[in-house]
This record gives structure tokens, C-alpha cells and sequence, in this order.
């Protein structure tokens, strides 16, 4: 997730020519209610092709992926859904958030939209434990999943900012944009991506109320979770029953070997693990186009071989 409450300086640097092709594809839009709650989403690419849901990480939005999901729905490829999970982006809020709310809110987000077969999902950060519990859920909904640099090992970081910090608890209101931009800031912490980007996705996380700028998120999604024991993300991992990758960042402050070990193991160790060199945690932005790479390739192979059968795990 990324944001806010801190001090980081906002430049551009040079813009290149595939970034700004990308963000100017056109997306469609749409709303779909899930469970009483409006929930928002953008498309790309070809209707009928295989789709690909994506899902981002906390206190994130849909526009995260705009410079990516027009790389995957290139050549129409695919049919690419990114949504705004409920307490996000422009979706509406709920009394309490749960992953398996959220893991509904995405596959219905990507039967509204129109695709026809059981998509991938992929899911960055908090994202990707919503990709897991889809996948323990509801793998017959589900062509395979991509869990993007989630540690399965402790909760995720930004619940861990919210409980030892008050940034996500009272966020600012601003009078501008602008200077609202300047306050964006990416949790956790890492070297800035490159500035074209931060721009970007910082300027489409903001919204005009009556008192001001305020980000887009409810912060209550890292206080008002329901998660009973079953929802223990390890047990989850071993029930998954569809195709799974793991991909991380090779320089990721929160997944670590100790991290994917385990999650190897209670995955039974048939999933494809891929490091992505010189990617922070988030990898989506610091390194996009090795990012895409990967998951085309991950497609490419699961598109023309038969998936390993998945054993039987407690």
C-alpha cells in the first residue's frame, strides 16, 4: 500500500514513451453491489479473452494498475479487471471488512465485467491474501492465482503501521491537490519509483470533500476486520486447490526467505516461487515492466501444460 502522512518530495522524471501509452489506454468502468456495498472496477482488453482480475494492496486503489493492466490486455491477450475492494478507492465503505468480503468483491467484479471463464487473480500486498482466500474458497472460480510480494508469516504491514502509528487512523484533510500529492508516500518505506509513476498513482489517490483533499481509503480496514481462526493465512495456503505462483521483490523488506520457505511448505511445495531482481515490496511500481514479464510468463506456461494435481494437505 502506499500513503501518506509523511514527507516525500514528488518529481517527475523523464516520462517514457510505453508508461504514458499505457496510462493513456482507454478503460471502461463499472459498479457492481456486493453484499449491500457499490463496489468499482476498470477493464481493459478484449472481451471473450482469458481474464485476469487484479487486486490491490491496502489503503491502494484500482488506478495502481494502470499502467500495467494495459500490458497484460495487449494484443488481446487478455481481459484485464482491476477493482477497488470495499473501504477503497471509489467503492463504498462497510462496517467490517473481511478477506473473504473482499475475495467475492473481485470475482464479482470480473463476472460483471463480462469475463466468461474463471480468471487469474492477481493480488499485490493485502491483495494477495484476498487471492488466497479466493483461491481456498473458490478454486472452481478461479483458473490460478498470483500472490505479489504478500508475507505469510505475520499480519500485513499496513495493518502493522495502523496498530503502532495514527497515520492511517486520522489521515489528513488537505485545501489542494497539490500539496496533498507531496504528503504520498509509500508503506512500507523504500527507495522512491520512478516520479512519473509515484505522480500517477498519487494523484488519482485523493478526493474532494467539503472540508478539503482526503485520501481514498476507510481507516477502519485495518481495525474493523473479521477474521475468525479459519482464516489463519497458513491454513489457507494448504487448502488452496487451483494453480498458484508466488512472485516477490528480490530486495523486499517484508518477504524474506524465512517467509517464502513457509510458505513453500504449506503450500506443499508445488507452486513456482520467482524473484524479481532489484524490486522493493512494491514491485508494481519500482519495477513494472519486469513485474509484467513475469506474470506473462507464469500465463504462458499454465495457457500449454496440465496442471500439477494437487496433493491431498491437512
Amino acid at each position: 500500500m502506499a500513503i501518506i502522512e509523511g514527507s516525500n518530495d514528488v518529481h517527475c522524471d523523464a516520462t517514457p514513451g510505453w508508461f504514458t501509452e499505457a496510462i493513456s489506454t482507454s478503460a471502461a468502468t463499472g459498479v457492481v453491489p456486493v453484499k449491500g456495498c457499490p463496489i468499482s472496477y476498470r477493464t481493459w482488453g478484449r472481451p471473450g479473452a482469458p481474464g485476469i482480475v487484479l487486486v490491490h494492496g491496502g489503503a491502494a486503489h484500482a488506478r495502481w494498475w494502470d499502467h500495467v493492466a494495459p500490458l497484460l490486455a495487449a494484443g488481446g491477450r487478455h481481459h484485464v479487471v482491476a477493482v477497488d475492494l470495499s473501504g477503497h478507492g471509489d467503492s463504498g465503505w462497510r462496517e467490517v471488512y473481511s478477506l473473504d468480503t473482499w475475495a467475492d468483491e473481485a470475482l464479482s467484479a470480473s463476472t460483471e465485467a463480462g469475463v466468461t471463464e474463471p480468471p487469474v487473480l492477481v493480488g499485490h500486498s493485502m491483495g494477495g491474501f484476498v487471492g488466497i482466500a479466493a483461491a481456498a474458497r473458490h478454486a472452481d472460480r478461479l483458473a490460478g492465482a498470483i500472490i505479489v510480494d504478500a508475507p505469510v508469516r505475520r499480519p500485513d504491514p499496513e495493518s502493522e503501521e495502523a496498530r503502532h502509528g495514527s497515520m492511517f487512523r486520522r489521515p489528513k484533510v488537505y485545501d489542494d491537490l497539490d500539496t496533498a500529492v507531496t504528503h504520498f508516500h509509500l508503506v512500507p518505506p523504500q527507495p522512491a519509483p520512478a516520479g512519473y509513476i509515484v505522480a500517477h498513482v498519487a494523484s488519482h489517490s485523493l478526493r474532494r470533500t467539503e472540508a478539503g483533499w482526503s485520501w481514498k481509503f476507510d481507516p477502519r480496514i485495518f481495525v474493523e476486520r473479521e477474521e475468525p481462526e479459519a482464516h489463519n493465512l497458513g491454513n489457507l495456503l494448504s487448502q488452496i486447490g487451483c494453480r498458484v505462483a508466488v512472485l516477490h521483490g528480490g530486495l523486499s523488506q517484508i518477504v524474506d526467505a524465512d517467509v517464502t520457505d513457509y510458505m513453500s511448505e504449506r503450500l506443499g511445495r508445488t507452486a513456482p516461487f520467482v524473484e524479481i531482481p532489484q524490486a522493493h515490496h512494491h514491485l508494481i511500481l519500482d519495477q513494472p515492466l519486469a513485474f509484467v514479464t513475469a506474470v506473462r510468463a507464469l500465463l504462458a506456461d499454465w495457457e500449454h501444460s496440465v496442471p500439477y494435481r494437487l496433493p491431498s494437505r491437512a
